[in-house]
């Protein structure tokens, strides 16, 4: 048998969590244990990826981009 216990949310949070629910029996207990589910990702971003993030960031701050209407008439459509 599981155990539970009580928390105390502030009614505006309780609130936000209700918009949450799949269903209006769903208890706070299911909603918040998808929410956690939710947060955890289960494929971290490669260290490839967050170099190529970085240099994209980079990028941004200096400029280097384009229009996609710039990019179109490079392509040509």
């Amino acid at each position: 048998m599981q155990s539970s216990t009580s928390i105390r949310v502030s009614t505006l949070v309780r609130d936000r969590l209700k918009e949450f629910k799949v269903h209006p029996n769903e208890s706070f207990d299911d909603v918040i244990g998808r929410l956690l589910d939710s947060a955890i990702d289960e494929e971290p971003l490669s260290d490839e990826t967050i170099q190529a993030i970085g240099e994209s960031l980079e990028d941004l701050k200096a400029g280097r981009v384009y229009t996609l209407k710039e990019f179109r008439n490079e392509l040509g459509k």
